[in-house]
């Protein structure tokens, strides 16, 4: 009963054999059907369009699949008289063979060119196997994408890297050969992943047979990001952007469109469409933020059903998907390809251990693909050891909901460490301090001998302490709004503030949380400010990635006129975030301040 609901999930009519009516539904399964002799009882007959096309062997939860592909390979090749008139048959059997227990489900395609059984969530759709069947009319040898990505033609290499090359080299020849179900490209920071990616998109869907892709980015900002890449790509034998050929859209409230090739998305909002919910189109913090405690479960939704794509793509392929997402990412009968310029033991270990191309940020500034860093040092005896705030003294407590702000006079001493600086308390003074440290040594120890503030991404440990930096960084300057603005999710216009960040000659200094910290392209970037300690050496990578790009020397001009060109960033280090033994940095300068007694004080 358990496979009959499933196959009626998936749009088949479920009958009995006395009871047979092809003409009920496209795709109709057939229990208890006698074999030839010899050849036993399958246990389900898969007709579509009124033609035989596959066999069910099901057993008990529990039972180990492979052990029983002997029977259904039996079954599909010993078809009775009257059932064989209306069967499409592949060298002589059934193309379409499944094992099915229930909570595990097999399937060996036919028309693949080394037909080998796989795990997919649940039974593809009548529609399905109707279609591969319709290509296989025309081309049995390309019916599957598994096929004709083995005969894909040669690649255009003008335009490319010699590092974007070998990864799409890579990534073909990974998905030619089928020896894994992953593929990794591990590339640095700036050095054109997501131009890698849609390149890849493109071939595969013009050449490798492939109809639908999934593109997963890390924040919905970044999906925006990863449109506009594919909408101004232009095909490098087609001469038109990739978006005149093919429909690119993101995920939203409106579901999937049919007609989309490439689909956008952060994997959240996959999670809530599988799920049913509505999928804003606005960026939702409650959405593109969560991470729940536990590993999220699937079920099957027909509107979203596993086939729906044949290749996902995971910009960014970090730590969570490994464990909190894995079962978003398994439940589509897809071939994986991750792309990260900071793989992890865990990354290696999702992906099969097959990393199809390298490219590492050393390697990037080698070629000047990328530029090098310095770092600066900032000490204060708070951020280093903590302070007190004495008994009696009277303190603003601030809701972190609702900002409401009352004041309190402390009975006992309120001792704090480093770790809780700025999240359980804040010190306005130890802010203070910090910035104007920067702003005293800015032209003349980090950027000698200049006089615009060079563009400057402020990370900050949570909303609260961003609101007060952003507020700070414009009294230390004595500067306006436009000169610094607060980018999180929880902003009035935070794409818009962005884009102005990366346009305008007026903001310099963009203050965040995590909007900004990984995969946001920020080009005139010179400076990369830690006012947050970060424990992951992968996310380090990435937020000090954002000044790694190059940027032509007009362009730069155009929003820091006394800059000549951008030939490194500097990493400002007020936390201590690059002493930790994990962390890949080389301080070339350090400044070490000492904190006035008041500077105790909230």
């Amino acid at each position: 009963m358990l496979i009959d609901r499933q196959l009626t999930a998936a749009g088949w009519s479920v009958q009995s054999r006395s009871e047979l009516n092809l003409f009920a539904s496209q795709g109709v399964a057939v229990r208890e059907v006698i074999m030839a002799p010899g050849h036993g009882r399958a246990d389900y007959v898969l007709y579509v369009d009124q033609r035989v096309v596959g066999v069910i062997e099901a057993k008990p939860e529990g039972t180990t699949l492979s052990g029983v592909e002997w029977q259904s390979a039996r079954y599909a090749a010993g078809l009775p008289a009257d059932v064989r008139l209306r069967a499409l048959t592949l060298d002589d059997r059934l193309p379409f063979v499944f094992e099915a227990s229930g909570s595990e489900l097999h399937i060996t395609n036919g028309y693949d060119p080394v037909p080998r059984a796989r795990s997919i969530f649940s039974f593809p759709r009548p529609e399905t196997l109707a279609r591969t069947v319709r290509n296989a009319d025309d081309d049995a040898g390309t019916a599957t994408w598994r096929g004709r990505v083995r005969t894909m033609p040669d690649l255009i290499t003008q335009g490319l890297r010699p590092a974007q090359i070998t990864a799409i080299q890579g990534i073909e020849r990974s998905l030619a050969e089928q020896r894994h179900a992953r593929s990794l490209v591990q590339m640095a920071t700036g050095a054109g992943k997501t131009y890698t990616a849609v390149t890849s998109c493109y071939r595969l869907l013009k050449h490798g047979g492939f109809r639908r892709i999934l593109f997963l980015v890390d924040r919905n900002n970044l999906g925006t990001q990863t449109l506009a890449e594919f909408q101004n790509y232009a095909t490098p034998d087609d001469g038109r952007r990739l978006t005149e050929i093919y429909n690119v859209d993101m995920l939203t409230g409106a579901g999937m469109v049919s007609s989309s090739s490439v689909v956008i998305s952060t994997i959240q909002r996959v999670h809530a469409a599988l799920r049913g919910e509505i999928v804003p189109v606005e960026d939702d913090p409650g959405l593109d933020g969560f991470t729940p405690g536990a590993p999220v479960d699937v079920v099957y939704n027909a509107e979203l059903p596993p086939e729906s794509f044949d290749l996902v793509i995971v910009d960014e392929a970090h730590r969570s998907i490994y464990g909190v997402w894995r079962r978003v990412l398994e439940y589509f009968d897809a071939h994986i390809v991750g792309l990260t310029a900071t793989p992890v033991k865990q990354t290696f270990g999702f992906f099969q251990q097959n990393l199809v191309s390298e490219y590492t940020y050393a390697q990037s500034v080698a070629d000047n693909v990328n530029v090098d860093f310095d770092v600066y040092r900032i000490r204060t005896q708070i951020s280093e050891s903590g302070s007190t705030i004495e008994a009696g003294t009277v303190v603003p407590k601030v809701d972190r909901r609702t900002r409401v702000q009352r004041y309190e006079a402390l009975d006992d001493d309120v001792p704090y460490t480093r770790t809780q600086l700025d999240r359980a308390v804040t010190s306005k003074s130890q802010i203070r301090l910090v910035l104007e440290t920067f702003r005293d040594r800015l032209f003349t120890e980090i950027f000698p001998g200049r006089s615009t503030v060079p563009k400057t991404l402020i990370f900050c440990k949570d909303d609260n302490h961003a609101e007060e930096v952003v507020t700070t960084i414009r009294e230390v300057f004595g500067a306006g709004n436009d000169f610094a603005a607060k980018i999180t999710y929880n902003g009035r216009d935070p794409k818009g503030d962005l884009r102005k960040f990366r346009t305008s000659s007026t903001l310099r200094v963009a203050v965040t949380v995590d909007m900004i910290a990984t995969g946001t392209d920020v080009r005139p970037l010179e400076c990369v400010f830690f006012l947050r300690d970060v424990r992951s050496a992968s996310y380090f990578e990435q937020m000090k990635g954002r000044g790694s790009r190059t940027i032509s020397q007009t362009d730069f001009q155009l929003v820091t006129p006394d800059a000549t060109s951008k030939d490194r960033f500097v990493l400002v280090d007020a936390v201590g975030v690059t002493e930790h033994e994990h962390i890949d940095a080389t301080p070339s300068a350090t400044v070490r301040c000492a904190a006035p007694a008041t500077s105790s004080r909230p």
